[in-house]
């Protein structure tokens, strides 16, 4: 592969240099067959012969071991400039091989700068040569032979930097290409990696409003009913019916979040006003709490159905653990701006800037999800109320319309 040809990415290109190295082997033939069959032997003849073989032996090396360390590309461009010197002072028929390997000098060259000199160096040479072949500045030598070494050399210069300049062009836009397919396949890493990471989110979010929800119920269930059994016995059965109910249904939504992770936590089927209800029932039922409940029969799309049962298991889950309250009230209504959920306790309350947590941060990133946002107001001794506002979807819409 010549050093040319190494630089250039296309496909074109490459062909191209083949095929004009087809040709070069082609004339060296043909040039070697004309020696040896039409000239009379002699010292010129030979002469002749010499020099071909060394341009034929020096390119070949070059040709088909290019790393090689005695044949380097400026070695074989001195010996073409010496070939091509001598050939014009022994015989006038180096024309059509100085033609041919014109693009030797630019393919050898590495830079246009070297390629220009050697080529400067191959005219001042054949045509010094020519000169002392013919005994001087001959009229034969001023029309012929300097005016078409001239012209070849002056479109062997113009062809040779046009050449160069697409290569340039060729090989900058292969390296452009090549960043661009760099950084599409580091933003597709990137984007799988927050695919990734966001996927565990929505999948610890989904855990913590369900499983974990779960555990913690069953959690202070079993407590209150071992500490009843000797005084409370139908108290306490009533709780370990619960933990078996709450113990099936943590199983059944560890089965959808398994065999179904795209859609995992599917809330039950009716209104979302029954969905809350016999969450609230279940509640009052577990704590003894005294529940009031406001619901609004609304139809609503299943994510805001989703989000409007987690924001409610969640807050009842932090007064189940935390509050220490007595009463609880639910409304559920759709005002103009949208669906509202509000949850209020009369329990100890906290200072909502210094609270930190798993559950009210998934809140408000399942209620951003949609667009909607969470409000958490509470102060120590004057309870808490938790407002989630989800505005109107496409399927809300229809569903008023």
């Amino acid at each position: 592969m010549t050093a040319l040809a190494e630089a250039t990415p296309d496909a074109l290109w490459a062909t191209s240099l083949r095929r004009w190295n087809t040709v070069c082997w082609l004339l060296f033939a043909v040039m070697a067959a004309g020696l040896v069959a039409i000239d009379r032997p002699g010292g010129s003849k030979y002469a002749a012969l010499a020099l071909l073989g060394g341009v034929v032996l020096s390119y070949a090396v070059l040709d088909r071991f290019p790393a090689n360390p005695v044949v380097r590309p400026h070695v074989y461009l001195s010996v073409l400039v010496v070939a091509l010197g001598g050939l014009a002072y022994l015989r006038g028929n180096y024309a059509a091989l100085f033609m041919v390997t014109l693009p030797h000098y630019w393919m050898f060259g590495r830079t246009p700068r070297a390629s220009m000199v050697f080529l400067g160096l191959a005219a001042a040479a054949t045509l010094a040569a020519s000169v002392l072949r013919q005994d001087g500045l001959t009229v034969e030598f001023l029309t012929e032979t300097l005016v078409s070494t001239v012209l070849v050399v002056a479109v062997g210069a113009l062809i040779g930097l046009w050449a160069h300049s697409v290569v340039g062009q060729s090989a900058e836009r292969a390296q452009l290409i090549n960043e661009l397919e760099q950084a599409q396949a580091e933003l597709s890493e990137a984007h799988q990696r927050q695919g990734a990471a966001d996927e565990r989110e929505r999948m610890a979010r989904e855990i913590h409003d369900t499983l974990a929800q779960g555990f913690a119920s069953i959690i202070v269930l079993a407590e209150a009913a071992r500490a009843g059994l000797g005084t409370e016995p139908a108290r306490s059965a009533q709780q370990l019916r619960s933990i078996e109910s709450t113990a099936r249904e943590n199983l059944a939504e560890a089965r959808e979040l398994v065999g179904s992770p795209q859609r995992p936590g599917q809330a039950a089927a009716g209104s979302v006003a029954q969905t809350l209800r016999r969450t609230l029932d279940r509640f009052a039922e577990d704590t003894g709490l005294t529940v009031d409940a406001d619901l609004a029969d609304l139809e609503c799309d299943q994510q805001t159905r989703i989000a409007l049962l987690r924001c409610t298991q969640e807050s009842l889950a932090n007064v189940r653990k935390h509050a220490r309250a007595s009463t609880v009230g639910v409304v559920l209504a759709r005002q103009p701006y949208g669906v509202e959920l509000e949850i209020t306790d009369d329990g100890t309350g906290f200072v909502v800037e210094s609270s930190s947590g798993f559950g009210l941060d998934g809140m408000r990133k399942r209620l951003a999800e949609l667009g909607g946002r969470l409000t958490v107001t509470s102060s120590v001794g004057d309870g808490t109320r938790v407002l989630a506002l989800i505005p109107p979807t496409a399927a809300e819409s229809e569903a008023t319309a």
